[in-house]
């Protein structure tokens, strides 16, 4: 079952992903990432129950790492093409399992490590391929953006999986996107102060309630998807990556963006990467 609610997940998260790309042309990063998270938590303010101090103090750091990485994640979505984000983002499943051999002391198998091999290989030619289209990976701000996003969400991955062992799924989602709304309104708050008069103004759309939508729901079905008995945590964060098809496939139609072929064959190798570690891991 768990399998299948990470492929949904896949899902809504990919739409998700198209959804806020858009909504990105009519308001800031800051005021998307603040009322999307807001109805967000209204939607599951039911859920709202008590619980100890400890409880919430882990779910406050988890709320400061999803933050670091929505907000550095939307800045480089703001100053990249959706194809290179998004096949930068499948790369985050990689350095989980990366991070699991450090820090956890898991072990690969041949199968794994050809995916990581192909990972590797993928990101050096989306680095070529991205430079064509005038992006430096060593010095553009959206790469660095990006790769502050991805070490965040890689690290909050490591954490849920540590925090859903004693929490309800609900419990931690709720509350969780209730601190973040209190981390986003205060950085929110703290640019509008230092801007001045020429801080930006909020824009009402409608995008923003879809985008809620879409990822309440992604984020509800991985939390209890990772609930599961025999959840492999490494499996779900690779499934979930399966959300970039979504978003290179509408970037390359809708968006009409450059390069496509070429990404596409790094996109391509970067999925076979994390096919071979999905296998790997079921074997």
């Amino acid at each position: 079952m768990w399998l299948w609610m990470t492929l949904a997940s896949a899902l809504l998260l990919g739409i998700y992903d198209v959804f806020k790309k858009q909504a990105l042309r009519r308001n800031g990063v800051l005021w998307v990432l603040l009322g999307a998270t807001a109805l967000s938590t209204l939607f599951l303010s039911p859920f709202l129950s008590a619980g100890t101090l400890q409880e919430h103090l882990k779910i406050l750091l988890k709320a400061f790492l999803v933050t670091t990485s929505w907000i550095s994640g939307m800045i480089g979505l703001k100053l990249l093409p959706i194809t290179t984000v998004s096949t930068l983002k499948a790369s985050r499943p990689f350095f989980v399992v990366v991070f699991s051999i450090l820090i956890f002391g898991e072990q690969l198998n041949g199968w794994q490590w050809g995916g990581v091999a192909l990972a590797l290989l993928a990101l050096t030619l989306l680095s070529v391929s991205s430079k064509k289209e005038g992006i430096a990976f060593s010095k553009s701000k959206g790469i660095a953006a990006m790769a502050v996003s991805i070490l965040a969400g890689v690290a909050s991955a490591l954490y849920d999986k540590h925090m859903i062992a004693g929490m309800e799924p609900l419990f931690l989602q709720s509350w969780g996107n209730f601190y973040i709304t209190v981390l986003l309104a205060i950085c929110v708050g703290v640019k509008a102060l230092v801007d001045g008069q020429k801080r930006e103004k909020f824009h009402w759309d409608w995008l923003i309630v879809v985008i809620a939508v879409f990822i309440t729901g992604a984020d509800m079905l991985y939390f209890f998807a990772l609930k599961q008995e025999g959840a492999l945590l490494s499996v779900i964060s690779l499934m979930r990556r399966c959300s970039v098809v979504v978003t290179f496939v509408v970037g390359a139609i809708v968006f009409r963006e450059h390069r496509v072929k070429e990404k596409a064959v790094d996109l391509a190798i970067l999925l076979a990467g994390m096919a071979l570690l999905l296998y790997g891991s079921s074997i």
